[in-house]
């Protein structure tokens, strides 16, 4: 099984890359995670540039979550054969 690390973990190392409290960088992680929801809800998609697309679309009286990936991410699994860029 792959390892995962938590939100807290998250927050951990976000705190360490910007300086500052592991409470700061958990705020902003919160408050990034939530304008994700609100934006899911609303049936808008959110877009990290060289990270990927996120959205929600109903299928069949249900909704699905998808994920499609940058191909800088593509590239550094093995995904894209097309991808030229630096990792």
């Amino acid at each position: 099984m792959v390892e995962r690390i938590q939100k807290k973990e998250i927050a951990r190392r976000l705190a360490a890359r910007m300086k500052t409290s592991e409470a700061i960088s958990a705020m902003w992680l919160d408050a990034m995670l939530d304008t994700f929801y609100e934006s899911f809800k609303s049936g808008q998609g959110v877009t990290l540039s060289g990270f990927g697309n996120f959205y929600v679309r109903p299928e069949c009286e249900r909704w699905v979550f998808r994920f499609n990936p940058s191909q800088k991410l593509r590239a550094l699994f093995g995904w894209s054969s097309t991808y030229r860029g630096g990792l």
